[in-house]
C-alpha cells in the first residue's frame, strides 16, 4: 500500500513490543526528530554495582532485549504462492511411474452418474501422499442467493456461475500443489466446448494438470442418476443427451475408462495405471 502523504510506517511488531529490530524513527527524518517527537532530557546514567554484587535486572524499555525472541507459535505459517502446474517429470529407472507417492493433479471428465465424485473421494482417500478432492458441483453450491440451477435451463447466470466455479477450483489446486498437497478435480467437461471445458481448466491450472475420462455405459450412467436427489438429479433425456456429447471423448487422445463393470475401489485402481502411463507420456490436449 502506497501513502501519498507522511512518513514510512514502521514494520509491523509483536503485541507487547516495540519496533522491530534495527527500524529507527531517526533514520527516516535525517534532518533531526520526526515531527511531533518530545525531545526529552538524556538518560542519566546509574551508579556501578558494589564489587561482589551482580547489578540490577535491566527493566524492560519496550525494545526487545533478547536478539533472538522466542518464536511466535501463534503466527501465520508461509506458503509459497500457487503458479500454474507444470508437467510432472517423467521418470529416469526403467520401472514404471508409481503415481500413488507422486504428487499430480488430476482433471477426472465424464457424465452426470458416471461416478466422478465417488471415485474421486476414494482415489484421493487412499493415497500415500497429501491428496484433496476438489468437486466443481461443490464450489458451484457455495452460491445461496441468487443460484442458477442448470436444472431449470442453462442460460448466462449458470453459465457465469460454472465459469466462476472453474476458475475457483483452478486457484485452489495451483496452491495446493505449490504447498506439496495433490489434488483431483471433477467436471463434466464436453469435448465439442474446448475454450471454456478443457482449456479453461488449463488456462486456470497449468499444463501439468492430467485429463482422465470416465465414461461407462449410458444404462450405467441412467441407474445412478435415478438414485440421486437435489438439483445434482438430472432428467433422462438430460442425462441421454449429456453422455451422447461425451462419447466425442473417443479418439481425442485422452485415456478413457469404462467402468460400467467396476466398482469404486478396482476403478482408483486403473485410474492409477492410466496416470502412471499418463506421467511417463503425457497426453497431448
Amino acid at each position: 500500500m502506497q501513502h501519498a502523504v507522511g512518513s514510512p510506517l514502521p514494520p509491523p511488531h509483536r503485541p507487547g513490543h516495540g519496533p522491530a529490530d534495527g527500524w529507527s524513527p531517526a533514520a527516516h527524518h535525517p534532518g533531526g526528530h520526526p515531527p511531533g517527537a518530545h525531545q526529552g532530557p538524556a538518560p542519566v546514567p546509574g551508579q556501578p554495582p558494589a564489587p561482589g554484587y551482580p547489578g540490577p535486572t535491566p527493566q524492560p524499555t519496550g525494545v526487545p532485549q533478547s536478539p533472538h525472541p522466542p518464536p511466535d507459535t501463534t503466527g501465520q505459517v508461509p506458503l509459497p504462492p500457487g503458479g500454474p502446474v507444470a508437467m510432472p517429470s517423467v521418470p529416469q529407472a526403467p520401472a514404471a511411474a508409481d503415481p500413488a507417492g507422486t504428487t499430480l493433479a488430476v482433471l477426472l471428465i465424464g457424465p452426470a452418474g458416471a461416478g466422478k465424485t465417488s471415485v474421486a473421494k476414494y482415489w484421493a482417500g487412499h493415497r500415500r501422499v497429501p491428496t484433496a478432492h476438489i468437486s466443481l458441483d461443490d464450489v458451484r453450491e457455495w452460491v445461496r442467493s441468487g443460484f442458477a440451477d442448470p436444472q431449470t435451463g442453462w442460460n448466462d447466470h449458470s453459465e457465469a456461475q460454472y465459469r466462476l466455479a472453474r476458475r475457483t477450483c483452478g486457484f485452489a489446486a495451483r496452491n495446493f500443489l505449490a504447498n506439496g498437497i495433490s489434488c483431483i478435480l471433477d467436471d463434466a467437461v464436453f469435448p465439442d466446448r474446448p475454450v471454456v471445458g478443457l482449456g479453461g481448466w488449463k488456462r486456470h491450472v497449468g499444463p501439468g494438470l492430467l485429463p482422465v475420462v470416465l465414461l461407462p455405459g449410458l444404462d450405467i450412467v441412467l441407474e445412478r442418476n435415478a438414485e440421486r436427489s437435489g438439483n445434482r438429479r438430472l432428467g433422462d433425456e438430460e442425462v441421454a443427451r449429456i453422455h451422447g456429447r461425451m462419447a466425442g471423448w473417443y479418439g481425442s487422445g485422452l485415456p478413457i475408462i469404462d467402468n460400467s463393470q467396476l466398482g469404486i475401489p478396482e476403478t482408483a485402481e486403473v485410474l492409477d495405471d492410466v496416470l502412471a502411463r499418463s506421467i511417463a507420456s503425457p497426453p497431448s490436449w
